[in-house]
């Protein structure tokens, strides 16, 4: 922005301070409880997951806090997802359907297992896919679909679900971003055959790194650990490792953490649903402002805060808006990810196995698929229209009033300036 229309905004930000961030103590409930089970971990002297205690416990935690039969702990929300991929064991060039808009971390899955990846597009509202976004997508190939709650509200499961049953195919849900998130009463990751979760810092809760995979399937559980501990029978007596697998061990020391956290994790949500929903309700009130759609019947858990604007109403285009609210030291930007997952060079140029082309190129492959933007309409507006925030438990209702001020300082700007116009 230029330094005449800093100076009409007033010469300098409505806010100068830091506002809370999960990448430190002021956004994140972290203290006294996950140091002394820290201490516990580290007093044993038995920091691997194999023959310790902190891991199972949390596991078992985990899946009582779901509802869920097993819960299987792993490094990573992409371990978890490559986890409940490779323990449905398909077969080489079997297609898995999932969206445009993601972490890379949701196509690693795919693609370490052989499978091909293909995208459905999104609702621009939401950024989440939709029954009639992945019944397009389908193929006779077609066997799983990896669902991403986006942002940490939950896709609309009830047609997603019914469309997979109809069509025999196996739901994966991707909580990585929706601890807690609810739709009709249902908690994120107890909808599909498998629900899989991220610990990275910036999640609902956090281990640094770590993740798991929620089922209610015996069969897959018992897979998923094995496919979690190089395919290795431990219990049994034997050393044989029954198929390939990676080493996905979740340490006693991320157990430990893990623990403190899920006691937490209702706490944490509450509090960024109590910030969240006193933003949306602020930003009602100020023209040219769209605050969050919610989908009907979601209770999201606040990952990110996303909003947009009424671009004829202002007058002004998301990337100059959002360059003013920076301006006033408002911490919104406008994109989750720069560009539809499928234009990242390992897709878009087949960089995975060598210059194999694999899983593409794979001779049972289907051929001729293609990944092009100008058929993902939906991605395109929701990654050009949407400003994206990160959001935690350390926001107070004074950060939230900030930031409604600031935008309400903005929008007004614009809103005269049309007029002037």
């Amino acid at each position: 922005m230029s330094e005449d229309k800093l100076a009409i905004h007033g010469g300098k930000p409505y806010r100068t301070r830091p506002f809370p961030s999960v990448g430190n103590a002021s956004g994140r409930m972290l203290g006294d409880e996950e140091i002394a089970l820290l201490s516990e971990v580290i007093r044993s002297g038995s920091l691997n997951r194999v023959g310790g205690s902190k891991v199972p416990q949390l596991e078992t935690e985990f899946a009582q806090l779901y509802g869920r039969k097993h819960a299987i702990a792993v490094t990573s929300g992409t371990a978890a997802l490559h986890v409940a991929v490779g323990a449905l064991n398909l077969e080489p060039s079997d297609e898995v359907i999932t969206t445009t808009v993601t972490d890379m971390g949701t196509v690693i899955a795919i693609l370490m297992c052989n499978l091909v990846p293909t995208f459905a597009d999104v609702d621009a509202r939401t950024g989440n896919t939709t029954a009639e976004t992945i019944a397009a997508q389908i193929s006779p190939k077609t066997r799983a679909i990896i669902v991403v709650h986006l942002f940490g509200q939950m896709a609309d499961m009830d047609a997603i679900l019914a469309l997979a049953r109809e069509r025999g195919l196996i739901v994966i849900e991707d909580c990585a971003q929706a601890h807690l998130s609810e739709y009709k009463g249902h908690l994120a990751g107890t909808m599909g055959t498998l629900g899989c979760f991220s610990f990275q810092q910036s999640k609902q809760m956090t281990t640094g790194d770590g993740g798991m995979v929620l089922t209610d399937d015996d069969h897959l559980a018992y897979r998923c650990r094995l496919f979690a501990d190089k395919g290795w029978p431990r219990g049994t007596g034997e050393r044989g490792h029954l198929f390939l697998g990676p080493n996905y061990r979740l340490t006693e020391l991320q157990g430990a953490v893990g623990i403190a956290q899920v006691r937490k994790v209702k706490e944490i949500v509450a509090r960024r649903r109590r910030t969240a929903e006193l933003l949306a309700e602020m930003m009602d009130d100020i023209p040219g402002i769209n605050p969050p759609y919610l989908v009907p019947g979601s209770n999201p858990s606040w990952w990110i805060y996303a909003f947009t604007i009424d671009e004829k109403k202002l007058g002004v285009a998301p990337a100059e808006f959002a360059k003013a609210l920076q301006a006033e030291g408002i911490p919104f930007h406008v994109g989750y990810i720069p560009n539809p997952i499928f234009e990242y060079p390992v897709i878009r140029d087949r960089k995975t196995f060598g210059t194999s082309g694999i899983p593409w190129t794979l001779p049972q492959a289907r051929k001729g698929i293609t990944y092009d933007r100008k058929d993902y309409a939906g991605t395109i507006q929701f990654l050009e229209k949407t400003f994206v925030t990160s959001w935690n438990e350390g926001m107070t209702e004074e950060d939230v009033r900030d930031i409604t001020a600031g935008m309400a300082k903005v929008a007004s700007y614009y809103l005269r300036r049309t007029q002037i116009d």
